[in-house]
């Protein structure tokens, strides 16, 4: 995979990762004003936060082997 589509594509995770904290975040204090109600709330998005987490770990990890495998092949001349 070339390098400027994979940093392409870390930077597109990076940007929905962040975005989804950034949600989480207002909800979360949404909820610490009573604004919403929060019953079970706030463990629910700390399981999607882990899951999320897991996901993009995964992500991560696939790519790193996919690069992994580009850097070691023999350049035809």
């Amino acid at each position: 995979m070339p390098e400027s589509t994979s940093n392409n594509v870390r930077r597109i995770i990076a940007y929905i990762l962040a975005g989804l904290i950034l949600i989480f975040a207002v909800i979360s204090i949404l909820a610490i004003w009573d604004i919403i109600e929060y019953k079970n709330l706030l463990s629910r998005m700390f399981q999607s936060l882990m899951v999320i987490l897991a996901a993009s770990a995964v992500i991560v990890l696939i790519f790193a082997i996919l690069d992994r495998s580009s850097d070691r092949e023999v350049p035809k001349e």
